[in-house]
């Protein structure tokens, strides 16, 4: 099985974003447009809105409009938008425009572009499309992009559904002509995916520094609970880009809910305190996607999940000494892009060894070779083994020293049965054999244990090298 999910992303160390000025935060303002393209009778929909609304609990009414919900929408086009618009029209606001909210709007767009802000699209229709079919979702961001060109003057070029579907990133990287798609809330960082082996850059947005939790059942009661909510998020992510390790900060409006005036000025005073802070970036998604594509660009690596079995087994079945059942069980189990890591693989492998038979386990402690052995002398031993003998200076001992290597290798396996193993590449040679010295007096059961955590340090090891 091959898992689709990337439970990993950037690990524990995240890339120097190498924002714009040295930024130690870039901070990135939605203002989400959907008024008059959301669920209504008269958009030709079969039943009224009853989402991100006042009306908590709200439920679709088939067949019939629903005033109360449609002029909840209308304030969002009528008053909210121009007090978030008074509010931000010298920032870099990035808007999501549904297409035919747009197009009911002229003044609006109009207001947009004269304050320079982006408008990428939030798809046709303002609609849930977890049960609309691939083609007819495909259909609507084709239309989407034709109407968004025609109303505003030029195509989009960033794309977020909102309500989308499992189908919604792949059509929009099969649309071609997106340069960010943000339906994920994966990270706070822009990141590559690969649809089909074509790179599409991911900028991720946000449910949780958005109004939209104002329409919650848990969420944001009052301004003040939305201020402190956005200015601790600023604070730990400005905190980590001082520290050395930048992120962006997405902030997600919507003219009906963050546009009444109780809850405006949460924004103001948020906006206050981000300007009181040095190194603050603020910049619409399509700055961001521009600029991680030139300071960031896609670059191939070799992905083992997506190996097939042959070229998998060929490449690490080495891995564990003469051991090619492991890479065969890590292949023939379920993989994703967590084992497209070195640490990743490491920890798959590990688990198939320990879940290997005690006899198939030996087997592998005696696959290895002594160190400075015979095989050693006759230039036999594995590409890997022999970099990592030499890597300790174990190819070329003194004839004292191999005298030595060679008493302590025939009692180690006289005593225990297999080989003496350790990850040279962690010691030196005086080191590894004080260890052979000190092993050698431990009674087998624990001797056996420690052998096989070397086998598993050294396949780490080795991997490393194999995925730098």
């Amino acid at each position: 099985m091959r898992y689709s999910r990337d439970l990993r992303g950037y690990g524990e160390t995240t890339p120097d974003p190498q924002w714009p000025g040295g930024a130690r935060i870039a901070v990135q303002i939605v203002v989400n447009y959907e008024e008059g393209g959301e669920n209504s009778i008269e958009h030709g929909d079969a039943a009224s809105e009853a989402f991100l609304s006042e009306i908590i609990g709200a439920q679709p009414w088939p067949g019939k409009r629903h005033w109360n919900m449609e002029s909840i929408y209308d304030y969002g086009a009528r008053s909210g938008f121009w007090r978030l618009h008074r509010m931000l029209r010298d920032i870099p606001v990035t808007v999501y425009g549904v297409a035919t909210a747009l197009e009911r709007s002229p003044e609006q767009v109009a207001a947009m572009k004269a304050a320079g802000w982006e408008i990428a699209t939030h798809g046709l229709k303002w609609i849930d499309y977890r049960d609309i079919p691939r083609e007819v979702e495909a259909d609507h961001i084709a239309q989407a992009v034709a109407l968004h060109a025609h109303v505003t003057g030029e195509r989009p070029r960033g794309f977020y559904q909102g309500r989308c579907s499992m189908n919604t990133v792949a059509l929009g990287c099969e649309e071609g002509g997106f340069e960010y798609l943000a339906d994920t809330v994966a990270d706070e960082l822009p990141y590559w995916h690969l649809h089909n082996g074509k790179p599409q850059l991911m900028v991720p947005y946000t449910m949780d520094a958005n109004d939209m939790r104002f329409s919650s059942g848990q969420g944001f009661g009052t301004g003040t609970d939305f201020f402190d909510y956005l200015r601790d998020s600023f604070d730990v992510l400005y905190a980590e880009g001082k520290a050395g390790a930048p992120k962006m900060m997405s902030v997600g409006l919507h003219c009906r809910l963050a546009g009444r005036p109780g809850r405006a000025m949460a924004i103001q005073r948020f906006l206050d305190h981000a300007r009181s802070h040095e190194g603050v970036w603020f910049a619409s998604r399509l700055d961001i996607a521009r600029h991680w594509a030139e300071a960031h660009p896609f670059q191939p690596r070799l992905r083992p999940s997506q190996m097939d079995r042959e070229a998998f087994v060929q490449r690490f079945g080495g891995i564990y000494e003469h051991s090619p059942f492991i890479a065969e069980r890590v292949w023939d189990g379920e993989m994703g892009a967590v084992h497209d890591s070195a640490a990743g693989l490491a920890a798959r492998m590990a688990q198939v060894f320990r879940g290997a038979s005690d006899e198939e386990r030996l087997g592998v402690l005696r696959a290895h070779p002594d160190l400075a052995g015979k095989l050693a002398l006759a230039k036999r031993l594995t590409t890997d083994s022999t970099a990592e003998q030499a890597s300790a200076g174990l190819d070329s001992l003194t004839d004292e020293e191999r005298a030595t290597f060679t008493r302590l290798n025939e009692a180690y396996v006289a005593k225990h049965g297999f080989p003496f193993i350790i990850a040279v590449r962690d010691h030196d040679k005086a080191g590894i054999m004080r260890a052979m010295q000190a092993r050698i007096d431990n009674d087998t059961p624990t001797e056996r244990a420690e052998a096989e955590r070397q086998v598993m340090r050294i396949g780490e090891l080795r991997l490393n090298e194999a995925l730098k």
